[in-house]
């Protein structure tokens, strides 16, 4: 049934590994969406899920497969904790994103563990999750599937940048959105603080010390990926591939490292934002790393606009809300001139509890 006010439990995980992000939000539809996040959470991963879910690129489909089950079980014990603490009992349905373990979607092939039957049946509630398969099914990229909650939430800015494990931007060009992944971010600079024992650095304090490598600088922006058009996507594996081996065999210091890596970020979102005049919103985790956002805006004349910690940290989990209610709806919560499918389409798997 379409309805004008939708109570939502969203929950998200990305690749940085933060944690699961949890929130409670309601959606009203009158002529324009709005929304209210009235609980919102980081769930810590345990060590050895950490350990499982960094790790995911190396195993077999059969490996995740039986690994999708207990990811699901666990996610579906953290979503009830949630709702037990906060005394939820008005509930239309749980929005889950699910964690992606496998992206390649040139070879048809997405996968995010976490959105099994058994979701549903254990929270007893309708759970809408799934979402970018049927995307990468219709020969899309699968991803990025914010840009709809860009649209339709943050309509007020000129750009929409999320500084998560990756940096992705959208913003509405010949009235169309068009959204890309610009580069990595999070997903590169914890990786290598944790070498030296932190989970990432604090406020870019550690990078700002270093010495940029201009050599490297140089490589990270000649790599192909930037020079394609969009729609495009990056993941874990294009990392992995690209990224590592060029900084690895340097053998710099981990603040060389880092300083070098946030110049590149910077002049690679620079190169995206365009116009004096404009007004970018920012979000995701590295929105509180003060050194890249200073070199950011060192090097755009967009207006950088950091929001409320809430809408920072859990705005994704907000959007896959968002998602799970256009597909409710049967409206459209995928857009073809972001994914590149061949059509606009609602995208999700709706689970109903076993009673």
């Amino acid at each position: 049934m379409i309805k004008a006010e939708y109570k939502v439990v969203a929950v998200m995980s990305g690749t940085s590994l933060d944690g699961i992000d949890v929130i409670y939000a309601i959606f009203r539809y009158d002529n324009d969406w709005s929304f209210k996040i009235s609980h919102a959470e980081t769930l810590k991963y345990s060590s050895q899920w950490k350990a499982l879910l960094s790790n995911l690129v190396n195993k077999s489909l059969e490996e995740l497969k039986e690994l999708d089950i207990a990811y699901s079980e666990y996610l579906a014990n953290a979503i009830q904790s949630f709702i037990t603490k906060h005394n939820l009992s008005e509930i239309d349905f749980v929005a889950s994103h699910g964690h992606t373990a496998l992206h390649q979607p040139e070879n048809k092939l997405t996968y995010q563990i976490g959105n099994r039957t058994v979701l549903a049946d254990k929270l007893q509630q309708k759970v809408i999750c799934d979402f970018r398969l049927q995307d990468v099914e219709y020969g899309g990229q699968g991803a990025p599937l914010v840009p709809i909650g860009d649209r339709l939430l943050f309509y007020n800015y000129d750009y929409c940048l999320n500084l998560g494990g990756f940096a992705n931007v959208s913003f509405e060009e010949n009235e169309k959105r068009i959204a890309f992944d610009i580069c990595p971010v999070n997903i590169v600079i914890n990786h290598y603080v944790s070498k030296i024992g932190l989970e990432y650095d604090d406020r870019g304090k550690i990078a700002s010390r270093g010495n940029v490598h201009e050599g490297l600088l140089k490589q990270l922006n000649q790599l192909e990926f930037y020079q394609q058009s969009a729609p495009k996507s990056l993941g874990l594996e294009w990392v992995k591939l690209h990224v590592f081996p060029n900084i690895d065999k340097l053998e710099l210091k981990t603040e060389d490292i880092l300083i070098t890596f946030t110049e590149h970020i910077a002049l690679q979102i620079a190169s995206v934002l365009k116009g004096k005049g404009t007004s970018t919103l920012v979000t995701g985790g590295g929105a509180y790393n003060d050194f890249l956002i200073e070199q950011l805006r060192l090097k755009t004349k967009s207006e950088i606009i950091i929001p409320n910690n809430k809408i920072i940290e859990f705005k994704e989990a907000l959007v896959f809300g968002l998602l799970g209610v256009l597909r409710d709806r049967n409206e459209v919560n995928c857009l073809k001139s972001v994914t590149g499918a061949k059509q606009d389409h609602s995208s999700g798997k709706i689970l109903n509890p076993n009673s």
